[in-house]
């Protein structure tokens, strides 16, 4: 498959990796060190906030009041700063988990297409090597010295040039299946080794991914956690330079009513939303109810429900219908032939994403292309993620329950709209999301 790598192409590779992995050390020093290249002031955590009573006492002073005017300038730009720099590095540590995933994803398929083939091609090189053993065998019954036998018996002449000629052709057969079975053995034995080099990569692949994923939720929490902080400081030193700007006297306590207002109103606008996200949710799916589904196996172009968990714990994540499934497509942004490794849901934007089974998040944050993205470890090895959401409304480390809200369809990444792409993983194989949850009495169609 065009998507798949080869092994002649092995060095490459290696130095695409050491690439990515120089990326990502910086990523990581940049996490550890608190340090954002892009000219920025430090950090302001840890810094001393002007109270309300610094401001009225700067009012009173004009070189004091200057001073307090430049300082929460000062800490107003390096929340901002602060903000962009730790997006900025959540936003890479994402782009290179995806580029990471993606590149063990095609070596693991790789490694098991060969080991596929070795293991046909053994059997079909035992198959040889017995119908060779049977031939020797056959030519050993055979016995004795014809031509002696031919010189001593003349009366038999006819039978024992016969069974001569018999020999010979047998000879010829045996060799001709000896030669076989060598050469099949030799072609098993070479996909073997491929196999093995394979699964070297694969697993050297896994390990960078995995490294890869923890960096980029390094990176996606300290974001979080300095727009927190921005949050958190910025609306009040916004009013105390407004105050300090101006002749008009605020205090304290009217800022703080002030605040409580525009939370009550920010509360409201919230559930508004998601009133509207579910009612949207639920009138596509009333118009779509009669339409039968899937129809069968297709992998697109049906309607599917969500959120109904079955009797072995699985569960459709979200409603909408169902458009590239999993296999080899045209890709629709760039435009070249890649493998799809999930199950895409085109649904509205705000639909509700459901956990398809119980388990613990593993990820919950930027992924490059796929944007914001959640991953869930469940039991037995599988795990399942959910690509493109407009927002995540789970945490890293959180349990969740089958059927369980994580998130919102979005259209963040690279995407042409609104859908949920969805994939299903065995030991950290992508596998196909229908066939699987099929099996697992999730009704798809």
């Amino acid at each position: 498959m065009s998507s798949m790598r080869t092994t002649g192409g092995t060095r490459g590779l290696r130095s695409l990796r050491r690439s990515r992995m120089i990326a990502l050390a910086i990523t990581l020093g940049v996490l550890t060190t608190g340090t954002i290249s892009l000219g920025a002031t430090q950090p302001a955590y840890a810094v001393d906030y002007p109270s309300w009573e610094d401001v009225k006492n700067a009012r009173a002073n004009t070189a004091e009041k200057e001073a307090q005017i430049t300082r929460i300038q000062t800490l107003l730009a390096q929340l901002q700063a602060d903000v962009a720099g730790k997006d900025a590095a959540a936003q890479e540590a994402g782009r290179l988990y995806g580029e990471a995933d993606e590149a063990f994803q095609e070596a693991a398929f790789r490694a098991s297409e060969l080991q596929a083939q070795a293991d046909a091609a053994h059997v079909t090189a035992e198959s040889s090597r017995q119908q060779a053993g049977q031939m020797a065998a056959q030519l050993a019954r055979q016995g004795g010295d014809l031509s002696a036998t031919l010189f001593v018996n003349a009366g038999e002449a006819d039978q024992l040039l016969s069974k001569l000629g018999y020999a010979s052709k047998l000879t010829e057969q045996s060799e001709g299946l000896y030669t076989k079975a060598l050469q099949e053995q030799n072609t098993a034995q070479s996909l073997t080794d491929q196999a093995d080099v394979a699964t070297a990569i694969r697993e050297e692949l896994k390990a960078e991914a995995e490294a890869a994923q923890i960096a980029a939720q390094a990176a996606f929490d300290a974001a979080q956690v300095a727009l927190a902080e921005q949050q958190e400081h910025q609306a009040e030193l916004e009013a105390q330079l407004a105050v300090l700007q101006s002749a008009e006297e605020v205090t304290e306590a009217q800022y703080a009513e002030g605040e409580r207002v525009r939370e009550e109103a920010r509360k409201e606008k919230e559930r508004l939303e998601r009133e509207a996200a579910a009612a949207r949710a639920a009138a596509a799916a009333a118009a779509h109810s009669g339409s039968g589904g899937s129809g069968g196996s297709s992998s697109s172009g049906g309607w599917i429900s969500s959120g109904s968990v079955s009797s072995q714990g699985w569960a459709w994540p979200a409603a909408g219908e169902l458009r590239s499934g999993f296999g080899g497509r045209i890709h629709p942004v760039h435009g070249d032939w890649r493998f799809h490794w999930g199950q895409d849901v085109a649904a509205g934007g705000g639909t509700p994403i459901y956990a398809a089974s119980a388990g613990r998040v593993t990820y919950a944050g930027y992924n490059g292309g796929f944007g914001y993205f959640v991953k869930i470890q469940h039991a037995n090895g599988m795990a399942t993620s959910y690509a493109h959401q407009s927002q995540i409304l789970v945490s890293y480390g959180e349990e969740v329950a089958a059927g369980q809200v994580i998130g919102r369809v979005g259209t963040t990444g690279t995407s042409t709209g609104n859908h949920l792409h969805f994939e299903v993983y065995e030991h950290g194989r992508a596998i196909d999301p229908l066939l699987y949850l099929r099996g697992r009495g999730v009704s798809v169609g």
